[in-house]
């Protein structure tokens, strides 16, 4: 047998997507033929750099969130913005709020810098917590496994909306956008938790994990090495999936009066101080929604996208 012939053949012991040569390129040539992936990725692309940028837009913009414009609205038609479409013009690109005018483009900028912030850290906190007790629980098994397991199903069935309004109502002087990120966090877990579980136990049994572990290799190294780059392909589709109802959470316990509170902006609540308007001024119940609307599809549409390129199997379930 030849030299190049024994450079050639793939390594049994050596894990399939390694074998095959690069997963990751691959999913991302097929990304690339996805339309809908595409459009997605620059939606969320789009409004994640607004967020960054918030200070400098609303800067740019020349209103702070908080700036009320008192000349923008008429005090003798309830607060109604003066001119078109909620008041947009060359100062107010998106028109100004009812009663307060203050100027929407700025709020809505800053509503996204909140919502996203808390959303990204809330997932931040899913997916550490849900990726540790996952690989915990399938790589030990028995009683690590059981007690873990038992977490998780009494996680899942706990009411998590009616304690986040409770926890929120009664949480008076804390910071509002960190109270909301642990809280959102702490239900969220079990469900990747289960997924990663589900994945470790197929991957422990492998043979290049038995290669590793009879090599004298720790419980450590097996886990870095071996088994967390197996389960990160569907991690990273499932995180992306989570996302949107992260975001979707956040707007309604803002909408319902429990999340961040004012003169702080967010989505949520916009939306719900414009349901008195909707009638009168839609304008300032369309922007907001639209936002929210445009933000939680993108990152579905991402999410399905990732979920069937590098978790095919959970895709087709």
């Amino acid at each position: 047998m030849t030299a190049s012939t024994l450079t050639a053949t793939p390594d049994p012991a050596a894990p399939q997507d390694l074998r095959e040569g690069g997963p990751w390129r691959q999913a991302r040539a097929e990304l690339r033929r996805r339309t809908s992936a595409l459009v997605s990725l620059v939606v969320v692309a789009l409004f994640a750099l607004m967020a960054l940028a918030a200070p400098l837009l609303s800067a740019l913009g020349g209103w702070r969130p908080d700036e009320f414009d008192k000349s923008a609205v008429d005090p003798y038609l309830g607060g109604l913005p003066l001119g078109p479409l909620g008041g947009i013009s060359a100062e107010h690109w998106l028109g100004v709020e009812p009663v307060t005018g203050r100027d929407l483009f700025a709020r809505v900028v800053h509503g996204a810098q909140v919502s996203l912030l808390i959303a990204f850290a809330a997932t931040a906190i899913v997916v550490l917590a849900g990726v540790a007790a996952g690989v915990a629980a399938g790589y030990f098994g028995g009683r690590t496994d059981t007690v873990l397991s038992r977490l998780m199903d009494l996680t899942m069935s706990f009411p998590s909306l009616i304690f986040m309004i409770a926890m929120m109502s009664v949480a008076r002087d804390v910071n509002r956008i960190l109270l909301m990120t642990l809280v959102i966090g702490l239900f969220g877990w079990p469900g990747i938790a289960r997924i990663v579980r589900g994945q470790t136990l197929s991957l422990k049994h492998r043979e290049y994990v038995d290669a590793a572990r009879v090599s004298g290799a720790g419980h450590w190294r097996i886990l870095t090495r071996d088994v967390l780059p197996g389960v990160a392909g569907p991690v990273i589709a499932y995180t992306t999936l989570i996302i949107p109802g992260m975001i979707a959470t956040e707007a309604a316990l803002s909408y319902l009066g429990v999340g961040v509170r004012p003169p702080t902006p967010s989505w949520g609540q916009m939306i719900a101080e414009s349901v008195a308007f909707y009638d009168t001024d839609p304008m300032y119940f369309v922007v907001p929604s639209l936002c929210l609307f445009l933000t939680v599809l993108a990152f579905t549409l991402l999410g399905d996208a990732l979920r069937d390129v590098l978790d095919p199997r959970g895709g087709r379930s």
